[in-house]
């Protein structure tokens, strides 16, 4: 990638550093309450896969799973608790949580289909937890080793690498940036060197919205050589405050981070970055904007970069692939699905908005494909489901399924208020 002019861009964001790096984090909660819950003992003879989330409780975190079945609809199954405690944002004005979207992220559970492992933050224990899946059920999780420490505070995002042997983690407290980590299959995760690397947010633990400086998603990219987060700004103000993409280079030799992350502001018009979704086939990204609709971003020169306004509900948050319909999908917190064509030339536009009144609070998402389809998985309605959506063809989005998961949980006795988070799929290898 070439480097952008940023000099002047990242002298600023220095110049607002004023908090203190500590070298020692904390590990501040431990849970290990009901360390695994059945719903449905039995594996449905059509199941394909699973679909994943995390409860983010503070009294105790929780990954909770479904089995996908061959029809892309969902069947409520397990939860197993992570070690860790979860956490919420917190409103600047008042100091109360926000409401639903407890992390303000994308990202906060992540698989790997390469190595069978799945990842998950504890925002609240500044942990990371791995677990593994088993490869004939997939809704059946071991915890591998103890969480480890995130490298800061309050981690909002994981992502693995494409061999699934590591992952890293996205803090976004007042001891904020990324931190690696080994994925070792018998002893859990072990912190790669060189690889805990700090951004100047002068945030909060837990993280403060309305103040601007909010971490999004961290990222790959597709070739593995460097890390993306999302930072999210504050705009309109007072005071403005201007999102943008912190890049770090890979040393492919021992996995080192670059020393220094280089500062990518989003393109005109374009404000806010949240979720990240890489591109098919290009060095690029496309990043929902909750300020503007999505805006893409050329990582070769930035010649390419363009922001697109859309019509917006609430606010367009995060963002996901289909390989069979060759669009992206971006999630409008305030119930609306846009479905979105980007060419080669990297021009994004418009194909479809999916509006729905049994949609409205729409949070995380993520696609899996199966045979014959791709299917839509989104955290919806404060938590208390799961919206199903079938992509049966550009254009053509089909809700096929709303599963109450909200109503178990609660019976089963897991703590469970507006805050869940996160979304990520496995489907097996037939």
């Amino acid at each position: 990638m070439k480097p952008f002019t940023h000099s002047i861009f990242l002298a600023l964001l220095l110049a607002i550093w004023v908090q203190n790096i500590s070298s020692t984090i904390t590990i501040t909660g431990h849970h290990k309450g009901k360390e695994k819950i059945y719903f449905n003992t039995t594996v449905s003879a059509s199941s394909v896969g699973s679909v994943y989330f995390i409860t983010n409780e503070p009294t105790g975190n929780h990954v909770v799973a479904a089995d996908i079945g061959s029809d892309g609809q969902l069947i409520l199954r397990s939860a197993y608790a992570t070690g860790g405690i979860g956490s919420h944002v917190v409103a600047a004005a008042t100091g109360a949580t926000t409401g639903p979207d407890g992390l303000n992220s994308q990202g906060a559970i992540s698989v790997s289909v390469a190595s069978s492992m799945l990842a998950t933050v504890n925002a609240g224990s500044h942990t990371v937890s791995l677990f593994k899946i088993d490869a004939n059920d997939s809704s059946n999780l071991t915890l591998i080793g103890e969480p480890i420490s995130s490298g800061g505070h309050f981690p909002t995002s994981v992502a693995f690498n494409n061999a699934g042997d590591s992952v890293c983690v996205l803090n976004g407290g007042s001891i904020s940036g990324v931190s690696c980590f080994y994925v070792n299959q018998t002893f859990g995760l072990e912190v790669i060197l060189e690889t805990t690397r700090y951004l100047p947010l002068n945030q909060t633990t837990p993280a403060t919205t309305g103040a601007g400086a909010v971490v999004g998603q961290i990222l790959f990219s597709a070739d593995d050589t460097q890390l993306l987060a999302s930072i999210k700004g504050l705009i309109p103000g007072p005071p403005v405050v201007v999102g943008y993409l912190a890049i770090w280079d890979i040393d492919p030799s021992d996995r080192s981070l670059s020393e220094k992350f280089i500062p990518i502001p989003p393109p005109l018009n374009g404000n806010n970055p949240f979720g990240l979704t890489p591109i098919e086939g290009q060095n690029a990204v496309i990043a929902a904007d909750t300020n503007d609709g999505f805006s893409i971003f050329d990582l070769i020169d930035g010649s390419k970069s363009s922001s697109v306004d859309v019509n917006t509900i609430g606010a367009i948050c995060w963002s996901a692939y289909s390989p069979k319909t060759g669009n992206y999908y971006m999630i409008d917190a305030g119930g609306a699905v846009f479905e979105v064509n980007i060419d080669s030339n990297l021009k994004g536009s418009m194909v479809q908005q999916y509006n729905s009144t049994n949609m409205v609070g729409l949070f995380d998402g993520e696609i899996a494909s199966l045979q014959n389809n791709d299917f839509l998985y989104i955290l919806a309605e404060n938590f208390s489901t799961i919206e199903v959506m079938s992509l049966n063809a550009p254009g053509k989005v089909q809700q096929v399924q709303s599963l109450d998961v909200g109503s178990a949980l609660t019976a089963a006795g897991i703590p469970i208020s507006s805050s869940n988070q996160g979304m990520a799929t496995f489907v097996r290898a037939t």
